[in-house]
């Protein structure tokens, strides 16, 4: 089930849309059985037609964004290579093996580009790639009611200065990307389901990669458990939980590039680069 955020919201359910009753998104997120809500509604409303692409817009409410960083052996090699002339690079190689993850915060809700809107290439970095993360939906009791695609826009050349300047590094105006919709479900995604970029730089692909989600060294329930332990979210929450796909050093994003992001069974993130 797909639920789409709109000025009159909408969901898509067995091959048919539907309208939904109100705009309260916080609630639709902190509701008691969202699956089954849905699938009530869809069982006594009429289709609609589906909604232009223009109108949609990042499905968050009031919910904090936070991230999940090296749970992917790839990104902990990258991560390792770019911070060892600072000293920081066993860092990594620890997080990796730990039972405790790396999570930070991501954005606030005003911080999150909806699907087609540029997102921010700081001015004050020179190395700048987006990481394609599976982003967790989170509910206000800790359970996760769902996914969608996250693009948590990293400056590398940051953060591999001094792994202290994270934040600088990752929260800055429209560093995260959120959508096109959250894919709300009470099963585990397949572990064969792939994550999928591709980035475009004049009309011609510059780079394309792809992992499977089955690579992820935590679980969605672990990864959820960490973030609410001793912490509350009244709202419900999203977290990224990390990335597998990283360019080679000598990527760096432009403007004018345009980035697309494929989650099997949930759709495509687009967003070109400001």
């Amino acid at each position: 089930m797909h639920l789409y955020r709109t000025l009159q919201g909408i969901f898509l359910h067995t091959d048919h849309w539907y309208r939904l009753p109100d705009q309260d998104w916080d609630g639709l997120i902190a509701h008691e059985n969202l699956h089954s809500y849905l699938a009530g509604l869809a069982g006594t409303s009429s289709p609609v037609s589906a909604p232009a692409p223009e109108s949609v817009v990042a499905p968050i409410g009031t919910q904090e964004v936070w991230a999940a960083g090296v749970t992917y052996y790839r990104s902990r090699t990258a991560r390792m290579e770019e911070s060892k002339d600072a000293g920081g690079g066993s860092f990594y190689d620890r997080v990796y093996a730990a039972e405790r993850p790396e999570i930070f915060f991501k954005a606030t809700p005003q911080r999150v580009a909806n699907p087609g809107q540029a997102m921010h290439l700081r001015s004050d970095s020179k190395w700048m790639v987006p990481e394609p993360e599976l982003t967790l939906v989170i509910n206000p009791r800790g359970e996760v009611i769902g996914y969608t695609i996250g693009n948590d826009l990293s400056c590398r050349d940051i953060e591999g200065e001094n792994p202290l300047y994270l934040p600088q590094a990752k929260c800055f105006k429209l560093c995260a990307a959120i959508g096109p919709c959250l894919n709300i479900t009470r099963d585990l995604l397949p572990s064969e389901t792939k994550i999928h970029i591709t980035i475009s730089r004049a009309g011609e692909p510059v780079f394309a990669g792809e992992t499977p989600i089955s690579q992820l060294k935590r679980t969605p329930s672990e990864l959820a458990g960490f973030l609410y332990r001793d912490n509350t979210f009244p709202t419900g929450a999203l977290l990224m939980t990390g990335t597998g796909i990283v360019p080679g050093d000598e990527f760096t994003l432009q403007s004018g590039d345009i980035v697309a992001i494929t989650i099997d069974g949930i759709g495509t993130l687009v967003n070109p680069m400001g």
